[in-house]
């Protein structure tokens, strides 16, 4: 049985934790799929390189109104998973052989916990002083009855269909499902959303989301409040019985797409065998530095935590490295204000409490909004439906949450976080600091100075 200092299982952030004093160790990665994880290889990297393509697209379609009379020739979709999966695919064998060069031990069988601290890999068994679980999370696939007679996708597959779909129907409402049915209709695919809310991104501030849905219904057929009670071949495909306000009724679509959520991967980790203490979803606990429950066994990204995001993963990497080379001046992440962006048309981009969580929680708030349009980029981009919320404390004049939907919304919610996280008050953030001038930060700018 071989013993190691250091296994960490799973190479998606995990593959980023051999490094500075950790490289003196005896180390082993397991990874029975590609390295680079969910977010390299069919999830983050991937999808944001094909929403690039689809705004460009869109873009053109919609730039009539600026006085440009554009059309979309043609969609190559090969040429666009080419541009892709070309530049992304030859990374995973460059990332085992740069760690065995340098002396790491790649193991690449599946695994999964026999006893704590004892790994099962294939007919091995590994054993190590410092274990760290970092095995991340897969979709979730629903019983619906007859699903598992039809042909069809989830966010792992989607991405490398040979041919770009006819039609698609879209079983979910959340943030995956926006941005791709944002894809593929923009590519020219009618989509169909079924969304057992009463919204689409029910997770998003109340105002953002019902915005969201006014314009993806402008684009998409969405039935709210719907469920999907059965699924069958169809002629086109697939055949969708929906139950929903408007009745019983059968949706048919070439392709269909599942995107109801993400379950951790403990379960194939046999986590419960190897001692590691679970949450009610699967999750394995840990305490504020990322210890779990087995002392010398660590815990980081979608396999310990609900926010499924890579710079939360990423931040967590760096506090769980610190801990292991300096045990007794351990770090914990600090900022649990967790920022997020969700990139469909338009851009959404949260941080912090929703207003409809503050009024659940009691907490006093005073909000501000402000439309692009009141800004002068606003003005050039034409931009009607775009906004910034920011919520905070009347007493002490701090941001409690800010969320944004329109153009660039990602980028323009940076200097917000930043104030979050630095403990800024509104008055430092809109008062003592200058805003460039036509640019579209005004408006953030102007919802600070309205709060």
């Amino acid at each position: 049985m071989r013993h190691y200092d250091l296994v960490i299982i799973g190479a998606g952030s995990g593959n980023m934790l051999p490094d500075g004093e950790l490289l003196k160790l005896r180390t082993a990665i397991v990874e029975q799929d590609r390295f680079g994880g969910t977010c390299l290889n069919r999830g983050c990297i991937p999808t944001k390189m094909l929403v690039v393509a689809a705004d460009a697209a869109a873009g053109a379609r919609n730039a009539a109104r600026l006085g440009v009379h554009a059309t979309v020739e043609r969609v190559d979709w090969k040429a666009i998973q080419e541009r892709i999966f070309g530049r992304i695919d030859p990374l995973h064998d460059a990332a085992v052989r740069y760690r065995r060069e340098n002396g790491i031990d790649v193991y690449t069988e599946p695994s999964r916990f026999v006893a704590p601290k004892v790994l099962q890999i294939g007919e091995e068994q590994i054993t190590a002083d410092t274990f760290v679980v970092a095995t991340g999370s897969r979709p979730v696939v629903p019983e619906i009855p007859g699903l598992d007679t039809v042909p069809y996708h989830t966010s792992d597959t989607i991405l490398r269909v040979d041919e770009l779909p006819a039609s698609m129907i879209v079983i979910g409402g959340g943030f995956i499902a926006a941005e791709l049915s944002h894809v593929f209709e923009s590519f020219g695919c009618p989509v169909t959303i079924v969304q057992r809310g009463e919204r689409l991104l029910m997770a998003e501030d109340e105002q953002v989301s019902a915005r969201y849905t006014e314009l993806a219904a402008q684009r998409h057929r969405v039935l709210l409040d719907a469920t999907v009670t059965a699924v069958s071949p169809g002629a086109a495909g697939v055949a969708v019985t929906v139950d929903g306000p408007a009745g019983i009724q059968v949706l048919e679509a070439e392709t269909l797409l599942v995107c109801v959520g993400r379950r951790p991967n403990s379960d194939r980790l046999d986590a419960a065998a190897g001692g590691l203490a679970l949450d009610q979803h699967g999750h394995i606990a840990t305490d504020p530095e990322y210890r779990t429950s087995v002392p010398g066994v660590w815990a980081l990204g979608d396999a310990a935590n609900h926010f499924q995001l890579k710079h939360m993963a990423n931040a967590e990497v760096r506090v769980v490295r610190h801990n292991l080379v300096h045990p007794h001046d351990t770090r914990t992440l600090g900022n649990r204000a967790a920022p997020h962006a969700v990139f469909t048309d338009p851009q959404i981009a949260s941080v912090g409490l929703t207003e409809q969580d503050a009024r659940a929680r009691g907490i006093e708030h005073v909000v501000s909004v402000r439309r692009y349009a009141d800004a002068a980029y606003g003005w050039a981009l034409e931009d009607t439906t775009g906004f910034v919320k920011v919520l905070a404390d009347p007493a002490e004049r701090t941001i409690l949450g800010a969320h944004i939907i329109g153009p660039q919304a990602a980028t323009l919610i940076q200097p917000l976080i930043q104030a979050m996280t630095l403990g800024n008050t509104v008055d430092q953030v809109a008062k003592d600091v200058l805003y460039i001038h036509p640019a579209l930060t005004e408006v953030v700018e102007q919802a600070l100075l309205g709060l």
